[in-house]
């Protein structure tokens, strides 16, 4: 089995993030993770948000250390990882545990990374999915009014692109690709990142 895998990123910023993610979830029943990564998140996330069931997701790659982080620290209201590609996989649109819909979705560090079709469909997966009110919360590092929020962002920006990734997004072209949703915060986070926090119609 291969080691546990840790991000210092994860561990730097799950404190700051679940301060928001308390007050945008705190009427939420059960949230779709998209992109769970090392699995730091959600094995956090859950201990200290115990009114919410967390669904974890993303490609097969990242199962066994998801799974390595869910069992080291279990929660009752944290599930194993389900299989999760946009542009491949069929949107989960109901939560295996309560077989009702998800009325909060979390992801971070993923718009950035993702293609433009892919950042697009997830916007648009949302929008669709998410039932009236429910909460989308998007954390990351974004483009705001075309500008980079520091020169270190704008260089990132260029490498990744350079490297294959998608690069940035300006919260101006999510809005208009999910028309649905109301961005009700745009929450200025350490390291020049945001949470945004948008809401189903």
């Amino acid at each position: 089995m291969q080691p546990k895998p840790f991000s210092q990123a994860c561990e730097n910023n799950k404190k700051p993030i679940l301060q928001q993610l308390k007050k945008a979830f705190s009427k939420v029943h059960s949230v779709l993770e998209v992109g769970s990564g090392t699995g730091q998140h959600a094995a956090y996330f859950a201990a200290k948000l115990p009114h919410v069931q967390w669904q974890c997701s993303d490609v097969e790659e990242y199962h066994d250390g998801i799974n390595q982080w869910i069992d080291e620290f279990p929660s009752e209201n944290l599930n194993r990882p389900l299989v999760l590609k946009l542009a491949r996989d069929e949107w989960l649109s109901h939560c295996t545990v309560s077989n009702e819909p998800f009325d909060g979705i979390y992801t971070a560090n993923t718009a950035h990374i993702m293609l433009e079709q892919e950042i697009k469909l997830l916007m648009q997966s949302v929008a669709a999915n998410l039932p009236k009110n429910g909460v989308f919360c998007q954390y990351g590092p974004f483009i705001m009014d075309g500008q980079f929020s520091s020169q270190s962002n704008q260089e990132f920006h260029e490498k990744l692109i350079s490297s294959g990734y998608g690069g940035y997004r300006d919260i101006e072209e999510l809005a208009c690709w999910a028309p649905q949703l109301v961005l009700n915060a745009k929450i200025d986070m350490p390291a020049n990142n945001m949470m945004l926090v948008w809401r189903s119609k």
